[in-house]
């Protein structure tokens, strides 16, 4: 799934594509939403929890994790302490906390960023974010 550079893990737990699930939850090692998610969604201990939103994926709730894989909907705000992934169909609406962030064209948010290095948290202009013309991307 990640790279040697972004690290590895594996899916422990799925929420399938038509399945709805309304409070919070708190998973280990990975997770996979191909569903919707009402509530708020963590690691359950402070170590290494990867979220995998998949595009028809759709979570309203706050989230936190150590790695993110978005190309669903997350609505609510985000904090991950290391990696997130923003895939080219991923949509936020809400403010995203992150220490490295890979953003694909196409990807939206609205909502602030807020880069984390070290503990100290520096919101991210909108002039300061490089821009992509999608078409020399291709």
């Amino acid at each position: 799934m990640f790279n040697k550079k972004k690290g590895s893990t594996k899916i422990d737990s799925l929420i399938g594509q038509g399945t709805t699930v309304t409070g919070n939850v708190k998973f280990a090692g990975g997770l996979r939403v191909d569903g919707v998610i009402i509530g708020d969604v963590s690691m359950a201990d402070d170590k290494t929890g990867t979220l995998v939103v998949s595009e028809k994926a759709r979570i309203e709730g706050k989230v936190a994790c150590s790695h993110l894989i978005l190309n669903g909907e997350i609505r609510g705000p985000i904090e991950v302490s290391h990696y997130v992934e923003l895939q080219g169909k991923s949509r936020i609406v809400g403010d995203l906390a992150y220490k490295t962030l890979e953003m694909h064209p196409g990807a939206i948010i609205e909502g602030h960023l807020v880069h984390v290095l070290n503990g100290k948290r520096e919101e991210v202009a909108a002039a300061d974010v490089p821009r992509v013309d999608p078409k020399a991307a291709q």
